[in-house]
């Protein structure tokens, strides 16, 4: 077992080093242990309610790459995120 031998240190010293020293460790887990954000998926006409636009609108934005649709099946979903992301960039 190894020792350790704190010398020419008061107990208030050592205090404030443990203090900041498990302040930065709580730091650092609170980045790694972050919730992740859920993505929420939208229907076409949810996207076409959301922009107040046409269906045949988002079809064609779609066809013409403003949009990026994800297919399952025969459904059509769209990411809210990357949709708002798509309208601040305009």
């Amino acid at each position: 077992m190894k020792k350790v031998q704190l010398v020419e240190i008061t107990p208030e010293q050592f205090q404030k080093m443990l203090a900041v020293e498990i302040a930065e460790k709580i730091e650092e887990l609170k980045e790694v242990l972050k919730p992740v954000e859920k993505t929420e998926y939208l229907t076409r006409t949810e996207v076409s309610e959301l922009l107040k636009i046409n269906l045949s609108t988002v079809h064609k934005w779609t066809k013409q790459n403003y949009l990026h649709a994800y297919y399952l099946g025969n459904r059509v979903y769209y990411k809210r995120s990357e949709i708002e992301n798509t309208l601040c960039s305009v």
